[in-house]
């Protein structure tokens, strides 16, 4: 008798500004209804906004208990907040799914030690895309966007990872993701 076939991770990562979360939600109302792909809900200690990544909100002292708990296969801090992906979220990984997690830069050797076979998916954007994004987002002061560029010049990809350049449309660079899993 054979059992469930298991299925895969898909690390997706990049620098602020480069459209991750466009591109994740552009995919998934994108996906064929027969698509066996999920896309981990992450937890995350920042209120949940109109237009933004839906996740899990929660304070900081409600993050830190259920980090004590064991409830996070990963979790981070960036930006001075705290992410993480809860177990559940991976268990479609058991019955043959693809599953993908919008993760940090700076976790991935973590993430890979946890999960040597995870696919990585490195979205970005030239410095020009992510400068105007990052200032078009007016969240943060001039020095900070300077940072944030400083730290995407700076991050050298896996050679393994594949690209996806988010400068062009949003639809092109979903067009991309899809085939690289394997649903169109």
């Amino acid at each position: 008798m054979n059992g469930p076939v298991p299925g895969r991770l898909v690390y997706v990562m990049g620098p602020s500004g480069a459209g991750k979360d466009s591109l994740l939600a552009w995919l998934q109302s994108h996906l064929p209804p027969e698509a066996r792909i999920r896309l981990a809900q992450r937890t995350i200690t920042r209120p949940v906004r109109a237009g933004d990544e839906q996740h899990h909100s929660v304070d900081l002292p409600a993050f830190e208990r259920l980090a004590e708990r064991g409830a996070f296969a990963f979790d981070w801090e960036a930006n001075a907040m705290r992410y993480g992906i809860r177990h559940s979220e991976l268990a479609p990984l058991q019955d043959g799914w693809q599953v993908l997690v919008n993760g940090s830069r700076g976790y991935l050797p973590r993430a890979r030690a946890a999960f040597p076979e995870l696919k990585v998916v490195h979205v970005t954007a030239s410095l020009e895309t992510l400068r105007a994004r990052l200032h078009g987002r007016g969240r943060e002061e001039a020095e900070r966007v300077e940072a944030r560029l400083q730290r995407a010049l700076a991050f050298e990809a896996p050679a393994d990872a594949l690209e996806i350049r988010n400068d062009g449309t949003l639809e092109a660079a979903g067009l991309k993701l899809l085939a690289a899993l394997q649903v169109v």
